[in-house]
């Protein structure tokens, strides 16, 4: 990766930090790239069961970069075009978090601003300090959130609710994060408790957690006939494999279950 998002994996667990500490890891063009190819590299990643999201420093981040937002004013950006599936690559950098297959947990402390917020807000579980100061804060600039945020705050937040928050850039806490929908989570050291629940996670099946997000991500927009239908297949792909079966002898002998990919 580049100097701008750094990667260590153990046990399963891929720790991705935000590193441009000296601005907050304000967004910046190698930050934005960096995270938007981060969820490619890592699903392609042997033995990864789930992932860590955060900000080194004194915040999670600080929101687009103001010299790149200035620049990218008058430099015509596309962004119309989808280069990254769904998405642009600015929208990649929130939204890949979402469609990487494995969960993917954030821990958020200092300020998660504006694009930080929506980057925050890609992952499957948000974990933030009470006195995190976070805000949907695009509006102080006269623009709208286009980083994914429309869709994934969808049946995060009530929708009048988001609509306030949108609409005024106000600043609120984490622990109010928490009322809102946005943050999961409070805790003094949330990348702490991140780590302890992405090894929560490691210890189980793999492919039914993956399984699982699936049927999670899906559930957000299908009828309820594709959502039944999704889990009996989900379930029928899952019934004798060996890592079922793993799961259920190390349950029975209580010893701590080998899984393989």
């Amino acid at each position: 990766m580049t100097q701008r998002v750094s990667i260590t994996f153990a046990d399963g667990v891929a720790d991705v930090r935000l590193s441009r500490p000296d601005k907050l890891n304000a967004l910046d063009m190698p930050m934005l790239e960096a995270l938007a190819d981060a969820p490619a590299r890592l699903a392609a990643t042997p033995g990864l069961r789930a992932v860590v999201l955060s900000g080194e420093g004194r915040g999670f981040c600080a929101g687009l970069d103001k010299a790149t937002m200035g620049g990218l004013a008058g430099a015509g950006l596309d962004v119309v075009s989808r280069t990254h599936g769904l998405a642009n690559l600015f929208q990649q950098t929130a939204w890949g978090w979402r469609d990487l297959p494995v969960p993917v947990i954030a821990a958020g402390h200092g300020v998660i601003f504006g694009g930080g917020l929506q980057v925050f807000s890609g992952a499957d579980v948000r974990i933030a300090r009470r006195d995190a100061r976070l805000s949907v804060m695009e509006m102080k600039w006269g623009i709208v959130p286009d980083m994914a945020g429309f869709a994934l705050w969808r049946g995060l937040v009530r929708d009048d609710v988001l609509r306030e928050l949108i609409y005024t850039a106000r600043e609120f806490s984490g622990e109010e994060g928490v009322a809102l929908g946005l943050v999961t989570r409070l805790a003094d050291d949330p990348h702490a408790e991140a780590v302890a629940l992405a090894r929560q996670i490691a210890a189980r099946n793999p492919d039914a957690v993956r399984a699982a997000k699936r049927l999670a991500n899906l559930s957000r927009d299908a009828g309820a006939d594709r959502i039944l239908m999704a889990e009996s297949v989900e379930q029928t792909a899952l019934i004798a494999t060996p890592n079922q079966m793993e799961a259920v002898m190390a349950n029975v002998r209580k010893r701590r279950p080998v899984f393989t990919d």
